[in-house]
């Protein structure tokens, strides 16, 4: 199965250092995930099989899960993969995990909102158990929704401690480890808001004020709704929001080349 010129259970041809495999969340359904090495092991992975790579998940170092969204494939002419990879690998050595849902990209199934979630619930727990370092999750678009429930969910395991950031234009949810990419209609921002007011951990917003897509209002009222929340259950004003600016033309989908980002995201 391809991706116009990609072959998704040959990443390398278009990923240094990635890797192809498949779960199966439920019987019937097989999802593919890539995974791509923080820049430190680089070196060590060369000829090296998929024995190795879910080994070297045990380094110690974060692993994001990558959540795209609704017109997307685990590859999308790996534009959110070379942010992950020059933001994420090389300035704070993270493990990606990049998933396509059942019925996206090569993974087999019917999507429904349950399905997705319980696919990225699959791989976090999977992923827990090999690895040493923190959990992540990042949600673009749709994936931000998958990302959202799964939290909720998670949160409800007693699964991690959920330390909770959201970029919305991209809005980053790193939550304890949770990044969103926050790019959905308002009426699904909507039901979001429910979500947030159940989430105590820290969160980071950060939003252009130039969004077409999603209004800078809407971050505001994100900021609002998760202050809010947090006073009344007296885990403190641990809520953040970050503008940029209209005169820098970052709109919807261009947070990713904010000189910050590395910083902010570390």
């Amino acid at each position: 199965f391809s991706a116009g010129e990609v072959v998704f259970y040959k990443p390398q041809d278009v990923l240094n250092h990635t890797c192809n495999f498949y779960l199966s969340p439920e019987e019937g359904v097989s999802v593919g995930v890539w995974h791509t090495l923080p820049a430190s092991q680089w070196e060590a992975a060369a000829g090296r099989n998929l024995d190795w790579y879910q080994e070297a998940l045990g380094d110690g170092r974060p692993v994001i899960i990558y959540l795209h969204g609704n017109v997307g494939t685990r590859w999308v002419k790996c534009r959110r993969i070379r942010i992950l990879e020059t933001i994420l690998l090389d300035a704070a050595g993270y493990h990606v995990l990049s998933l396509d849902y059942r019925g996206f990209g090569d993974s087999s199934g019917e999507p429904s909102e349950a399905g997705l979630t319980n696919d990225a619930l699959y791989l976090h727990q999977w992923a827990k158990a090999r690895s040493r370092g923190i959990i992540c999750l990042w949600g673009h678009s749709l994936g931000s929704g998958v990302a959202t429930n799964a939290a909720v969910k998670i949160q409800e395991q007693g699964g991690f401690e959920l330390r909770f950031s959201l970029k919305q234009n991209q809005i980053e949810n790193i939550l304890g480890c949770l990044f969103f990419f926050f790019a959905l209609i308002i009426s699904d921002i909507c039901c979001r808001f429910c979500s947030l007011q159940t989430l105590s951990s820290p969160l980071l917003i950060l939003h252009a004020e130039d969004d077409k897509v999603v209004p800078f209002h809407m971050g505001q009222k994100l900021y609002q709704i998760s202050l809010r929340a947090q006073r009344e259950s007296e885990t403190g004003d641990r809520v953040q929001m970050i503008s940029y600016g209209a005169n820098l033309g970052l709109s919807h989908s261009r947070i990713c080349s904010a000189r910050d980002l590395a910083g902010v995201v570390q």
